[in-house]
Parts: C-alpha cells; structure tokens; sequence
C-alpha cells in the first residue's frame, strides 16, 4: 500500500459529534482519523524488542499534531500499512497544501491525548484496542 495523507479521511461534522459513526467507519479511515494516535502506540507495544518511536505531523509552526504514527528506522507505520517516513510525509504535504512538520512524541498515550485533546480508549464508543491490534497484524513490519 502507498502513504495516503490522513486528511483523505477526515472526519465528517456528523462523525466528529457521533461516536457510534465514527466507530463504524470501514478500519483505514477510523485509524488515518480520530484514532490514529490510538493505532500509533498499539504498534510501539506490538514490538516492544523493537526501538519503535511515535511522531506526529503539524501545521509548520504550529502546536496541535493532526496525525500520529509510529516509526521505526525510517519507515513509518499508519493507517497506509509500512512507508518509508519521507513518502508519509509528503504525502500529508501535498493533501494539506501547506508546509508541515515531523515532531517527536515524547509524552505517553495519556499525556498526549490530554495535550492535543485526544480520547483514551476508554472514550470510544467501543474499545479500539483489540481492533488496533488486528489492524498492526495484517501488515509485516520491514525488519522481516
């Protein structure tokens, strides 16, 4: 699969205020859209032997991340499956029309849902977890 930009799935109006909604969106949109910080962690945990870090992009200048994602040696792990990070990034850029950023996501799950007002899982309509994992499976990571 080739990097998409996230905001090919941006949420609706209607999936924004309508968790029931959003949760029934087909897997890529739910985890490029409101629930890609969710699938970002799930693939850190998924390979704890691996030196796995979370990113995020924003607005160049800007505070608020828009899309999370995990990497690992160059390559970045999204809703889009397995990229090289540089084509995720364009990606993003060329939907976004506008300069953007890669930042490094320090903070834990919880403190980044607090500071970019993100849910926790507990904050689904239904549990994103076990849905996240099933997700991560179906693509194989480059080290293999």
């Amino acid at each position: 699969m080739t990097a998409e930009a996230a905001g090919v799935f941006r949420r609706t109006a209607i999936e924004r205020s309508d968790q029931r909604i959003a949760w029934e969106r087909t897997d890529q949109a739910f985890f490029a859209a409101g629930a890609c910080h969710i699938l970002a962690w799930v693939c850190r945990d998924s390979y704890p032997d691996r030196a796995i870090e979370i990113a995020g992009v924003r607005e160049a200048g800007g505070w608020q991340v828009f899309h999370v994602y995990a990497v690992w040696n160059g390559w970045a792990f999204d809703h889009s499956g397995w990229n090289p990070e540089p084509h995720l990034l364009a990606a993003n850029t060329a939907f976004e029309g506008r300069p953007l950023e890669r930042v490094t996501i320090v903070d834990g799950l919880a403190g980044f849902c607090e500071t970019h007002h993100s849910r926790m899982p507990d904050q689904y309509w239904r549990d994103p977890l076990p849905r996240a994992r099933a997700y991560v499976s179906r693509y194989t990571p480059p080290w293999t």
